[in-house]
């Protein structure tokens, strides 16, 4: 009997378990969830950071077509989805990803169907997440994605939360009724400005790529930026990453607007800054790197009680470093922007910001430093932003106030260090 045959095909199936196993996957785009739930929201407190959240989802047997802007690129790609925040089964009956063409259509030929453990649909657990399987499809750095859900059941009467997130400052579409899943142009085409049950995407890239967090507030997710441009400070450390040689780099928004370090707020802007940090830090795809900017609205509320103090805030600091040098990533602190003239400022919250700053700036917790501060603060009034940054709500900088911020990173933090070995190999 001749066993060359089968010897080859052996060493076939060998060598293709090999290359899985040894490609490095990395997260090029996520998002933080937070349980949106289906029913009307209190308002939010006076001097609050953010506008209400929009309208719960109403869907019933539609299809979703959500627009994701990645960062790195790569020639493989999967989805995670979330239910992370539902009290209920979510049940996705059919899933495609491909490059968006524009608005809601997608390229034609350039999509695939997403299946989740070799099957097209799935029922995602209370509380769980599901990872698709990978599929081949050429990803370019900073390019648009269409992802599809086909959501079969009726959600108007739904009771469970909605894992979502509410400021996406990025037009999603809805369809009318029916599994529309890569169909080029989505009938229907409702619109908003909210991400629904998506948790991250992830691509193959070259060992040197690791990813970086941007963990924190409304300032990291882009509030008053311009919708549908990209145009948040992580957005334009992207580019800046992308344009360096080796410093390419996936970036994690895992920013929620109104999000607290120590408290949560009365409508559902996320759990706090350290309940989450596992959940949408340390158990990131490839992550390397953090950067935090948290504490705004902690601070904002000084005229609240009980009402942290600096030192409380400057103690909840010192525990995301260590957890993340427990994990053996660089974490990086970035100042508190100027607030004066924003609603809930007060001369005691300025106070705590001020004393917050000059221990980030003077201490040696954090691996470094990012001067977002000095970078926005109007030179004449450094309590407040710089006029020519300011959205005009006096907290929020404008598109030029996040240029500024992403260009004040020193990219030279994100060239020495690589992602642990744990979290970079992934089959």
């Amino acid at each position: 009997m001749n066993y060359a045959p089968l010897i080859v095909f052996a060493a076939l199936v060998i060598a293709a378990q090999y290359v899985q196993a040894s490609e490095h996957w990395v997260g090029t785009w996520s998002t933080a969830a937070v349980g949106r739930p289906q029913q009307p929201v209190t308002p939010p407190p006076q001097g609050t950071s953010t506008t209400p959240p929009p309208a719960p989802l109403t869907i019933n047997n539609q299809t979703l077509r959500q627009i994701v802007h990645v960062s790195v690129g790569g020639s493989r790609v999967r989805v995670m989805l979330t239910n992370a925040l539902g009290t209920a089964p979510l049940t996705v009956g059919a899933a495609f990803i491909a490059l968006r063409d524009k608005d809601s259509k997608i390229a034609e030929a350039s999509g695939h169907a997403l299946n989740f453990g070799g099957r097209p649909s799935v029922t995602i657990p209370a509380g769980a997440i599901m990872l698709s399987d990978a599929v081949d499809l050429v990803v370019p750095a900073m390019t648009d994605l269409a992802i599809d859900l086909f959501l079969p059941d009726n959600m108007i009467a739904a009771t469970s939360p909605l894992s979502s997130h509410f400021a996406a400052a990025q037009t999603n579409y809805v369809s009318s009724a029916g599994n529309f899943a890569g169909v080029a142009d989505l009938p229907g085409s409702a619109t908003m400005l909210s991400w629904y049950f998506l948790e991250r995407v992830e691509v193959t890239a070259p060992d040197p790529v690791n990813a970086i967090v941007t963990f924190g507030d409304s300032i990291t997710d882009g509030t008053r930026s311009t919708p549908n441009t990209n145009s948040r400070w992580p957005d334009v450390l992207a580019k800046r990453l992308l344009a360096n040689p080796g410093t390419a780099h996936g970036i994690l928004n895992e920013a929620i607007a109104g999000n607290r370090l120590l408290t949560e707020a009365t409508i559902p802007f996320g759990l706090n800054a350290l309940s989450r940090f596992d959940r949408d830090v340390l158990a990131q795809t490839g992550v390397a790197y953090v950067i935090v900017l948290e504490g705004i609205n902690d601070i904002g509320m000084a005229r609240q009680s009980p009402s942290p103090t600096s030192a409380d805030i400057i103690a909840a600091h010192r525990q995301l470093v260590e957890r993340a040098h427990a994990r053996g990533l660089k974490i990086f602190g970035a100042t508190l922007t100027p607030f004066d003239g924003a609603a809930y400022f007060s001369a005691e919250g300025e106070a705590k910001r001020e004393a917050f700053n000059n221990w980030l700036r003077s201490g040696k917790d954090y691996d470094a430093v990012i001067d977002f501060d000095a970078a926005t603060r109007d030179p004449q009034n450094p309590t407040k932003l710089l006029p020519l940054y300011d959205s005009g709500d006096h907290l929020h900088p404008n598109d030029a106030g996040y240029l500024a911020m992403g260009n004040a990173i020193d990219l030279t933090l994100f060239e020495a260090h690589s992602a642990p070995a744990a979290k970079s190999k992934k089959k």
